[in-house]
């Protein structure tokens, strides 16, 4: 059965349980309001640690000033079955007072430059902050050995990296595969805000990152490339926010330029805002 915490002390003693029988820890952060592809990253902890925690945590920090924190769907019953059915050990619930004890407005922030300035940086400006600044609050509070993190957020890993890297965090980050829908769309709490009228175009982003391989892979330059794939997402009914071709670090790449590449999405379909990516 998984065992639901709440007391910072509770977690740390039950913590301290499993590494003086030697055992080692697994962990997956999350915001809650799981589905197959959170389920996926604590399947993927489970094979490289004896146990996993995994944490739900909606993180104020996070959400920029026109983002609605108050309406980010908390489903707590089905996200604990759901944990415990995917083999999770012990769920975290902190409090937003026991993750912030001077309140969110004095809290200490980590900021990550560079690679957490383009892209999702750009359209969504302190993002990252909070993103890095609770993800170092979780490491601290669970200390584990692994961490898990989806691909579909490919500038959020690739955000953690650095960080881990930069700040000696003695922990290994696991990358979890993209889990898609049967059209290729990637599986994300945000997909239930698509209405009836518009959940069938949804997986035309997917096609697109596809498009955009194939057009890399002939040779088309990036520009073209990149401008070929807004337009038919927006033929499509998105509006776009970026369709971008890049190296594994974001970085841009020149025309010819050798090595791989992925391709990133972020588009709003309705009311709905919606990233994914490809990597080739």
């Amino acid at each position: 059965m998984i065992e639901t915490i709440t007391a910072l002390e509770a977690l740390r003693e039950r913590l301290r349980s499993w590494r003086r029988a030697g055992l080692t820890v697994g962990f997956v952060p999350t915001m809650g309001n799981l589905h197959a592809g959170h389920y996926s990253l604590v399947a993927l902890a489970r094979r490289h640690a004896d146990r996993v925690v995994s944490s739900v945590f909606v993180n104020p920090t996070q959400f920029g000033p026109s983002e609605d924190f108050t309406r980010y769907p908390r489903t707590p019953d089905t996200d604990t079955s759901g944990l415990e059915a995917a083999g999770c050990d012990v769920l975290w619930l902190p409090t937003v007072e026991s993750m912030y004890p001077f309140g969110v407005e004095l809290a200490a922030n980590v900021h990550v430059p560079g690679v957490s300035a383009v892209l999702e940086g750009e359209c969504r400006p302190g993002h990252f902050d909070g993103v890095c600044t609770v993800v170092t609050r979780l490491f601290n509070q669970v200390q584990p050995d692994v961490a898990a993190f989806g691909k579909k957020d490919y500038q959020q890993l690739t955000v953690i990296q650095q960080m881990v890297a930069d700040l000696h965090f003695p922990i290994r980050i696991l990358a979890g595969e993209i889990v898609r829908e049967d059209d290729g769309l990637a599986m994300s709490s945000r997909n239930q805000y698509l209405g009836s009228d518009v959940r069938p175009r949804a997986g035309t982003i997917y096609q697109v990152l596809q498009q955009m391989r194939r057009a890399h892979l002939d040779g088309m330059p990036r520009l073209a490339l990149e401008a070929q794939a807004a337009a038919r997402l927006g033929e499509s009914g998105f509006v776009v926010d970026y369709a971008a071709l890049r190296r594994p670090d974001l970085g841009i790449a020149g025309d010819g330029e050798p090595g791989s590449r992925v391709a990133l999405v972020a588009a709003r379909l309705g009311a709905t805002r919606l990233i994914d990516n490809l990597e080739f």
